[in-house]
């Protein structure tokens, strides 16, 4: 074997290595599918040697078509987490030590049990719902394709019926539990089952913000564009707008006891009472200090970010900066500006340029 081979064997090998240590085993190994999105692995290398428990292996084996939307839902997920939060203290980056290999890729908000690990399995799990969705919807499946429950309904009184092609979201969902739910019977220990207990919940909270979201399109039909006769179908909304609810869901979480006898309980006691509706989004611990760098669990800390001097939300130099204060200084902008046409056959463009403050948090 030449040279350029044996290094392109040893980069591969390199790679699988790191994509096999981003997550433990046990029940975060159903996390380990997330490498597909942040390493962007071949689809051509196989369900065998893709970052996979033995169960999802298994699944992909008999369904390896689905493999396209996997990865797809892995980063729709991933992006929207950073796109929601961007302007909080946590902000949902991938830490350092994930990106080499020596840690899970959300580090450690992924097995923390706070506000943070719940977003984060929730709006996963609606990821792989919406992408599996949309492949079915656009024919890309051979087992799944528009929901066909739908047919041959409508009201004929009111001037409608159910046509086009509706988004199958329950096909999705199925797939969705089927990837991802880890038996709570397989783990060990009164911690550990909680924790599952907890982050199952939450994929199902994040699934529900899916099906709860799902809107009704109609088109008109009749003489001069009349509205005489309409056909509808139902879809899913942007995924943006499917964040937009899990980040609500986020800032309305609730505390969980950390003792599991019949089922999850509320932590404080005296709102036990208060049922837990499965589209909320549960925690067990506190979220952590993000203020202030922490390298043991992997928290960058907030010195450095760029802040909005006028803002009073989460951007605010006030909220981010954690009241250490902040820097500012001048960034120099050089841009095209006022260009005209020139025949024949050139544009004529001034230089223009403009001064702006940046303000970073000390």
């Amino acid at each position: 074997m030449d040279r350029a081979a044996l290094l392109g064997l040893s980069r591969l090998c390199a790679l699988w290595a790191a994509l096999l240590a981003l997550f433990p085993c046990g029940a975060q190994g159903n996390w380990m599918w997330l490498g597909i999105a942040s390493f962007g692995v071949p689809e051509k290398l196989g369900c065998a040697n893709l970052p996979l428990n033995s169960r999802q292996k298994e699944l992909c084996k008999r369904k390896p078509y689905l493999l396209p939307s996997i990865g797809e839902g892995a980063r729709l997920g991933i992006q929207e987490c950073r796109s929601q939060f961007r302007h909080e203290r946590w902000n949902c980056l991938v830490t350092a030590t994930a990106q080499q290999g020596t840690s899970p890729l959300f580090g450690y908000e992924l097995s923390s049990g706070t506000k943070e690990t719940a977003f984060i399995y929730a709006v996963m799990a609606a990821g792989l719902v919406h992408s599996v969705t949309r492949s079915c919807s656009a024919g890309n499946m051979t087992e799944c394709s528009c929901d066909t429950t739908l047919q041959n309904g409508g009201s004929a009184s009111e001037g409608w019926h159910w046509g086009g092609c509706s988004d199958d979201v329950q096909y999705g969902m199925w797939f969705s539990r089927k990837f991802l739910d880890f038996p709570i019977r397989n783990t060990t220990g009164k911690e550990s089952k909680v924790l599952l207990a907890m982050n199952l919940h939450n994929n199902e909270a994040g699934r529900q913000a899916v099906a709860k979201l799902m809107s009704v399109d109609c088109r008109c039909h009749g003489v001069s564009g009349s509205c005489a006769v309409k056909t509808c179908w139902k879809t899913m909304s942007s995924f943006e707008k499917i964040g937009h609810l899990l980040k609500d869901k986020y800032e309305n979480s609730v505390q969980i006891s950390d003792k599991i006898k019949r089922k999850m309980r509320r932590r404080e006691k005296d709102q036990r009472k208060i049922p837990i509706r499965k589209d909320d989004l549960l925690y067990l611990n506190k979220s952590p200090n993000y203020c202030v760098e922490d390298k043991k669990l992997g928290i960058p800390g907030t010195q450095g970010r760029e802040c909005n001097r006028t803002s009073e939300g989460a951007d605010g130099c006030n909220l981010l900066c954690c009241g250490r204060g902040y820097n500012t200084h001048v960034v120099r902008h050089v841009e095209r500006c006022e260009c005209k046409f020139i025949w024949c056959c050139y544009v004529r463009c001034r230089r223009c340029e403009s001064m702006t403050d940046v303000h970073t948090c000390k």
